[in-house]
């Protein structure tokens, strides 16, 4: 009796570490800015984002918004290179678009780079507020 125990427990860590392993998916995830008051939801592999209140544009790898505000960049694709991905990206409006790479760059730390194309504006106080090209994002898991 001792030793199906003692097997069942053993299977069980066994199994809660091999689950640990197949959820280990760093673009999948809710990251953010604080400074300024930005944050991207994330699930590149599955494109099952939805982004509220703009469910017309469908599932989607991504977005980044702003706190507070309804205007967003749309990830349209991506394509993931080991710890670093290819962003496509497009305004809510649809009147600019640009190209980044979101890099990990530790288990809580990515930062999205702005390649090529338009420059990441989101609204501030009635005006535009330019992001700079290389942010910082934390990841909250």
């Amino acid at each position: 009796m001792k030793k199906l125990f003692l097997f069942s427990i053993v299977l069980h860590i066994s199994l809660l570490s091999v689950s640990a392993q197949k959820n280990d998916r760093p673009f999948r995830a809710y990251l953010y800015n604080n400074e300024y008051e930005v944050f991207m939801r994330l699930d590149l592999y599955g494109e099952s984002i939805t982004v509220p209140g703009q469910e017309l544009y469908g599932e989607l790898p991504g977005y980044l918004s702003k706190k507070r505000n309804s205007f967003c960049w749309l990830i349209t694709s991506s394509k993931i290179d080991g710890d670093k991905a290819e962003l496509q990206m497009i305004n809510d409006y649809g009147s600019e678009d640009l190209t980044a790479t979101l890099t990990v760059e530790n288990d809580s730390l990515y930062v999205l780079k702005q390649v090529e194309g338009s420059t990441l504006k989101v609204p501030k106080d009635g005006k535009w507020q330019k992001l700079p090209s290389k942010l910082v994002f934390k990841c909250r898991h």
